[in-house]
């Protein structure tokens, strides 16, 4: 059987390579293989069974049209010819009668190449002059503190934490969400590493470490900030480094100067002794490295949050050595060309942020949103404010596009569907945002049923509507070639010679030694303006915890290893059960497995639970992505979770929300 490789560009730091088996033009197997040298030959349990999302009766093969109302899933199949056709027709209606801006696409693409995202979609979208979606739901928060702060630098290369003395996971769990480091921190545990961990749960990292700190959610900031505090105060800061790397130090120095250990300890919930235990053991240990998550942005401090984080390896001098200093995203180092791709100036229409979605369809009036193209986001399962979303899409006066792979729950709300290929079917290009590796992916089998690919598809419509241009890339290979031959043709140059690595120091970059911030001063600014000007009161200023008498749970939704955000959902068939600690559900009479209610101002939903040791009292889990199908009656736990907006970056609050749990009757 023949043996096919290509990669992984699921939304997972590690960017898998991949040897897939083919039998008969069906997949029959896929493995790891050993291109990206980080993924040494092994793969998560999610790619390995993906065939059953190929195959999935579930898998959309052809286009249709609604016949009954919307949210029945009814639909007739129809042609490719009088899909496009549709579409066509009423983008032109809308973009007469209301404008350009009455036209938002929505997609988030986290579990896409370069090639199926902002090519020949952006062409479209642009040349129509819609409104331009935000994409704000995950990691705006940390890029703008990363960015703010070091420019993006590229960070620690996961290999390299075996020279580690100490690492720190802050806000993150590889062990669902990006296996290939946890045997790097085993090994450096091996050798003698201490491992810290600060998370509300005690996942299985946490369970390894010698030191777990558990905070409240939206009190990573509070925790940061004392170490930092402490750092300055005790003469532990690295005041050299400091001298000649770095700006903004006196600032940051006078707004954490109010945080001793015991005030943080207040706000979080986690010991002053465990808290000034990491920091004596940060501050005695190097080389240290942080890996930090994108967990502690998901609230209204989340911002702040990251950069107090990021900010600690410039404080405590830990930059300058291999296996020193942090590792946040690192896809900033593939310097690609999405305007050549495009072919489009500088766009001037509105901007619609997608985590109030549910708020801009139903009251948004300057145009209204009358066409909704959903493409690479299953935004009903994902989005804050779960029913608001659902009552605009409900709207009569709303056209809606599903392009996606399997019947979401978002599908069934469509007045079209057209079938997408999966990454197995269309040619793309994946970088890595953990492990460095750029992949040329291209398809080991040919597409099921009638499924087309984005950039084929989105280039389709750009003729028909006659907005494509001589010039214009369209080809894969021509997409590809305008991709990478821009500002760095060294990437092209590096893929095709089937390597992978940053195209300016390999696989191991070290910080402040061979990468500097990419700012016109190579320094860390650790008081960046904008983002100061952008805070409520300023960056690192602490908003207190949301919860009331009436609500007093936080109710976090973290990365499950069952899903990679809401893909894959539709192959987990039961219901998802709410964790709750052992002492609350004794507080209010709940044992594991019976039914409760689950309910805030936004509304509620009706599930089973179970008890959860794993947790800190007074959190409840809920994972990321779930369906309809996996609680009774249809909302999901993003029913709960407000729309309301991080401090920088306008993210996601998703572990803000705030719940009361009590038993239902069957």
């Amino acid at each position: 059987m023949p043996v096919r490789a290509t990669a992984c560009p699921l939304d997972c730091p590690d960017a898998c390579s991949l040897d897939v088996t083919v039998e008969e033009g069906r997949v029959v197997k896929i493995d790891g293989n050993h291109a990206n040298p980080v993924t040494a030959g092994f793969i998560c349990a999610k790619v390995r069974g993906f065939a059953r999302h190929l195959y999935s009766p579930e898998r959309i093969l052809h286009p249709a049209v609604r016949e009954g109302a919307k949210g029945e899933g009814r639909f007739r199949r129809v042609s490719w010819d009088e899909a496009l056709g549709r579409i066509v027709s009423k983008l032109k209606e809308v973009r007469r009668v209301e404008g350009g801006e009455a036209i938002l696409p929505f997609y988030y693409g986290g579990s896409n190449g370069l090639v199926s995202q902002g090519t020949t979609d952006g062409r479209l979208f642009h040349r129509l002059g819609a409104s331009r979606l935000a994409r704000t739901v995950c990691a705006a928060p940390t890029t703008a503190a990363a960015t703010g702060l070091y420019g993006k630098m590229a960070g620690v290369a996961f290999p390299d934490y075996v020279h580690a003395r100490l690492i720190v996971v802050w806000g993150v769990n590889p062990s669902a969400t990006g296996i290939h480091l946890v045997p790097y921190i085993r090994e450096a545990m091996r050798r003698g590493a201490k491992l810290a961990v600060v998370d509300p749960r005690r996942t299985k990292l946490a369970a390894l470490a010698g030191l777990h700190l558990a905070p409240r959610p939206g009190a990573d900031l509070p925790v940061a900030l004392s170490i930092i505090n402490w750092l300055f105060a005790s003469g532990r800061a690295d005041m050299k480094f400091l001298a000649g790397h770095a700006t903004g130090v006196e600032a940051l120095r006078g707004r954490a100067a109010a945080w001793t250990f015991e005030k943080a300890a207040r706000e979080s919930d986690v010991p002053a002794e465990a808290i000034e235990r990491l920091a004596s053991w940060y501050a005695g240990a190097s080389p240290a490295v942080i890996r930090c998550g994108w967990g502690l942005e998901r609230n209204r401090n989340g911002g702040s949050a990251a950069a107090a984080v990021l900010a600690l390896p410039a404080v405590a001098g830990k930059f300058g050595v291999r296996g020193g200093g942090y590792t946040m995203s690192n896809s900033g180092v593939w310097k690609v060309d999405g305007p050549a791709a495009v072919r489009q100036e500088a766009p001037s229409t509105r901007v619609i942020n997608m985590n109030l979605l549910g708020r801009d369809l139903i009251e948004r009036r300057d145009p209204p949103i009358r066409f909704l193209f959903v493409y690479n986001s299953n935004v009903l399962a994902t989005n804050p404010a779960q029913e608001k979303v659902r009552r605009g899409l409900l709207r009569e006066d709303l056209f809606t596009v599903v392009f996606d792979q399997v019947m979401t729950d978002t599908a069934r709300y469509a007045d079209v569907i057209l079938p997408a290929t999966t990454f197995l079917e269309h040619e793309d290009l994946s970088r890595g945002y953990g492990a460095y590796a750029l992949h040329d992916i291209r398809p080991v089998i040919q597409p099921e049923g009638e499924a087309r690919s984005n950039a084929r598809v989105f280039g389709e419509l750009c003729r028909r509507l006659d907005l494509a241009r001589l010039g214009d890339p369209e080809t894969d290979a021509e997409l590809k070639a305008a991709l990478l031959g821009g500002p760095d043709a060294r990437n092209r140059d590096q893929l095709g010679r089937g390597e992978v690595g940053t195209p300016e120091t390999g696989l191991s970059p070290i910080q402040f030694g061979d990468v500097f911030p990419p700012t016109p001063d190579r320094k860390a600014n650790l008081l960046p303006a904008a983002l100061d000007a952008e805070a409520p009161g300023g960056l690192y200023a602490y908003r207190p915890d949301p919860a009331t008498a009436n609500h007093p749970l936080a109710l976090i939704s973290p990365a499950s290893d069952k899903t990679i955000s809401s893909t894959l959902g539709h192959l987990r068939r039961e219901e998802v059960p709410i964790e709750l600690h052992p002492s609350d559900a004794a507080a209010r009479g709940i044992e594991d497995g019976d039914l409760v209610r689950v309910w805030n101002d936004q509304g509620a939903i009706v599930i089973s639970a179970r008890l959860a040791g794993s947790l800190r009292p007074g959190v409840a889990m809920l994972p990321k992505g779930l369906w309809s199908r996996h609680a009774r009656g249809g909302p999901t736990v993003n029913a709960l979770v407000p729309d309301t907006l991080t401090d920088i970056g306008a993210g996601a609050c998703f572990n803000d929300c705030r719940v009361q749990v009590e038993r239902a009757s069957a």
